[in-house]
């Protein structure tokens, strides 16, 4: 489910819970990018941000490699911070609903504020920035995704039900000119990761993401995976750096891609992705540098997820903007990346949308007064079987 509940921190407090990252070009202004973190799934109606956490978006200018397929992206090591905090609640609105300010430091050092929930949102040069509650903007038919793991076959419906209708997520969005903020020598190309982090002197990383299903999906345990049958990498992954993995777990997570990988690939009864003598799949190292790549000199796509990370592995020019924007089928797009590399027909979860997101700042739909209760769970391939 993207990356909803994804371990057991995120399960102890929803507030720090990084469910989707998005990065797209402005709709509606040429040289602008937008930023969308969403946390807290299923929030209700008055959920506020934690105020003893730091929520971040990282930037890094990207250069794509042109000497053919099988380079990875050469990430650059400056690195541009949009870093959002939160006070303690405090008062009532005209609903009752206790209030909190936000605060999104740029890579400037400027604050930018606004109130929780305020459409109007706070300004500073060359940025806009929202927080507040709107709806879950993430569809996805999950009992079918989790049963085509657990039984081992492709399980979806030509008409699937969107698991997360009507949901509501806690948004922080970020909008800026590149040019004015980052400088116009940082180029179009950008690697996008978020985080949340302990407040204070000596931060603590609690969740990090980049793409969609990374840890959900792609890293979760499908009984494929030989070399580890015991410790859930996911709590474990969401500790490293966005750029830099660490060496402790490495090979762990390697080896659950090699093997969750090769499964995928298998659910069509062919094979789409030949693995190297060692049984290294060609998407592992590709999918480990896990953040949104996204071009601002592109116009806005509205399905362009994972469009330049292909032409990078074809060694061709990518055509589109890529990162990922509010609407894109992003389900779709992995299952038929993993299961056929493309070359056969579209995967689909049967659900394609939900309501339409905003051209317009800040962009998600207005939250769902009357969400439906779910239990914070995420159905298991263990518990399918």
């Amino acid at each position: 489910m993207s990356d909803h509940l994804s371990g057991t921190r995120a399960l102890a407090d929803p507030a720090i819970d990084l469910t989707d990252l998005y990065a797209f070009p402005s709709p509606a202004q040429a040289g602008r990018l937008a930023l969308v973190m969403d946390v807290f799934p299923n929030a209700r109606p008055g959920a506020l941000f934690s105020d003893a956490a730091s929520y971040r978006f990282r930037v890094r200018p990207v250069a794509v490699p042109t000497r053919g397929s099988g380079s990875l992206f050469d990430v650059g090591t400056d690195e541009y911070a949009f870093t959002c905090i939160f006070s303690a609640p405090s008062g009532s609105d005209a609903n009752g609903m206790l209030t909190q300010q936000g605060t999104c430091t740029l890579p400037t050092g400027e604050p930018v504020s606004s109130q929780v929930n305020d459409e109007r949102g706070g300004h500073g040069q060359g940025v806009r920035f929202y927080a507040g509650l709107r709806l879950d903007p993430f569809f996805m038919d999950v009992l079918k995704e989790v049963e085509t793991r657990a039984h081992k076959r492709l399980a979806f419906q030509p008409k699937g039900t969107n698991s997360l209708e009507g949901n509501d997520v806690l948004a922080i969005v970020v909008e800026l000119d590149v040019a004015e903020v980052l400088g116009s020598d940082t180029g179009t190309v950008f690697a996008v990761a978020a985080e949340s982090v302990t407040a204070g002197p000596y931060p603590v990383r609690l969740e990090r993401l980049g793409r969609p299903e990374m840890k959900n999906i792609l890293l979760s345990d499908n009984g494929v995976d030989t070399a580890n049958k015991v410790v859930d990498l996911r709590d474990l992954y969401n500790e490293e750096d966005p750029f830099r993995l660490g060496p402790s777990y490495l090979d762990a997570y390697r080896a659950r891609l090699n093997a969750n990988l090769a499964f995928f690939d298998g659910l069509d009864g062919k094979l789409d992705w030949p693995t190297q003598s060692d049984g290294t799949h060609p998407l592992t190292d590709l999918l480990l540098a896990d953040f949104l790549v996204v071009d601002v000199a592109k116009p806005y796509a509205e399905d362009s997820y994972f469009e330049i990370e292909r032409a990078l592995l074809e060694g061709r020019p990518h055509a589109t903007c890529g990162g990922r924007s509010l609407d894109d089928d992003v389900i779709d797009t992995l299952y038929t990346l993993i299961v056929n590399a493309g070359r056969g027909p579209r995967v689909s979860d049967g659900v394609d949308g939900t309501v339409p997101t905003s051209r317009e700042f800040p962009y998600l739909a207005p939250p769902n007064p009357d969400p439906p209760e779910h239990e914070a769970v995420i159905p298991t391939v263990a518990a399918s079987k």
